[in-house]
């Protein structure tokens, strides 16, 4: 097993095949009450998890939004777009299969945000981050990671999984950032940057 915290730095992957990121959130009615209070509970908060394949500097594929298989050989898949945070465990999940990553991508960025318009990390409550080590058909959770409730920002990069010659290696990052809604290639720059 291996447990993850941001000051560790990057962690080694060695022996561990697939990794898991989820995101789960609760929605909340923000400074709402009554009726409107209601409404927005029931209606929900979309966030999305993203991961940003990098070829060198440069992203080539998304996982996420509407691309669940963006290989096309299932070495990085994405469970499908919750739009509404209801629902018990992990609301979105990415899963790598590093022995089929393609050797030209060199990291994966794991980005959760608030992408579409109208949508807002403060329009949800409980937000986590969890990675897991799911080798061998099991899942083991190895870090939780909690963003600050005091950011305004609507990203937050959660983790890079770098590749290191034939092995990964796993930084947990949790900083967040702005990035325009509905912009894609703002998306991307934002993962670059990390």
């Amino acid at each position: 097993m291996i447990t993850l915290t941001k000051e560790d730095g990057p962690a080694d992957l060695d022996g561990v095949t697939h990794l898991s990121i989820g995101v789960s959130w609760d929605p909340t009615a923000g400074t709402s009450g009554g009726l409107m209070g209601k409404i927005r509970r029931k209606s929900g908060t979309d966030l999305d998890l993203i991961a940003i394949a990098m070829q060198g500097a440069d992203p080539v594929r998304l996982a996420g939004l509407d691309s669940l298989d963006p290989l096309g050989n299932g070495s990085l898949v994405h469970s499908g777009d919750n739009q509404t945070g209801h629902g018990d465990g992990d609301d979105e999940t990415v899963t790598v299969e590093f022995g089929r990553v393609p050797s030209n991508i060199t990291a994966i960025v794991f980005i959760a945000a608030a992408f579409k318009r109208g949508s807002s990390f403060q329009k949800a409550r409980n937000v986590s981050f969890k990675v897991y080590d799911a080798t061998g058909g099991s899942t083991q959770q190895v870090a939780d990671i909690w963003p600050s409730l005091l950011s305004t920002d609507n990203g937050c990069a959660v983790a890079k999984a770098i590749r290191h010659g034939a092995s990964w290696k796993l930084q947990v990052i949790n900083e967040t950032g702005k990035i325009k809604q509905g912009d894609e290639p703002a998306l991307m720059r934002f993962a670059v940057s990390k």
